[in-house]
């Protein structure tokens, strides 16, 4: 049976924000994304282009809706995106491991959107060996994956 959370990443397009000269996360799952086929929409308010792709700063600034939103961001900006992805009509966004608050938790269920959390998304969407996968392989052992 599939997991939520491998189902959140069985959609054709999805939004990713982060402060990219600052974490790698948000580039990691950018990257992922891209070689999996999707859309992908980087998001960065400090950031002209991702790896030669206009950058987006707000969600507002979305020409076509994505199936998804992917927040990797310090958890005091949580809350503001999801906001912006409920504004945004975006029905799917799953938060970084910590970076998430019970404010943006409350939000989400009270716009109706379905929320992943508890975990990075990197481990969904790499293959290969890596820290990455050692942790999906604990995750799926324990029934938390």
């Amino acid at each position: 049976m599939v997991s939520k959370h491998e189902a959140f990443w069985g959609h054709p397009s999805y939004a990713v924000v982060g402060h990219t000269a600052r974490a790698r996360y948000p580039l990691l799952t950018y990257r992922a994304l891209k070689d999996r086929g999707k859309r992908v929409v980087p998001i960065d308010p400090e950031a002209d282009t991702i790896e030669g792709d206009k950058a987006l700063h707000s969600l507002a600034e979305l020409g076509e809706p994505v199936d998804g939103l992917v927040i990797e961001v310090p958890r005091e900006e949580t809350r503001s995106w999801v906001e912006q992805a409920a504004a945004a009509g975006i029905k799917r966004v799953w938060i970084h491991m910590n970076r998430d608050t019970p404010e943006a938790l409350s939000l989400a269920r009270e716009k109706g959107i379905e929320v992943c959390t508890g975990t990075c998304a990197v481990q969904y969407l790499t293959t290969g060996f890596s820290p990455h996968a050692i942790h999906r392989t604990i995750r799926k052992i324990l029934g938390r994956y």
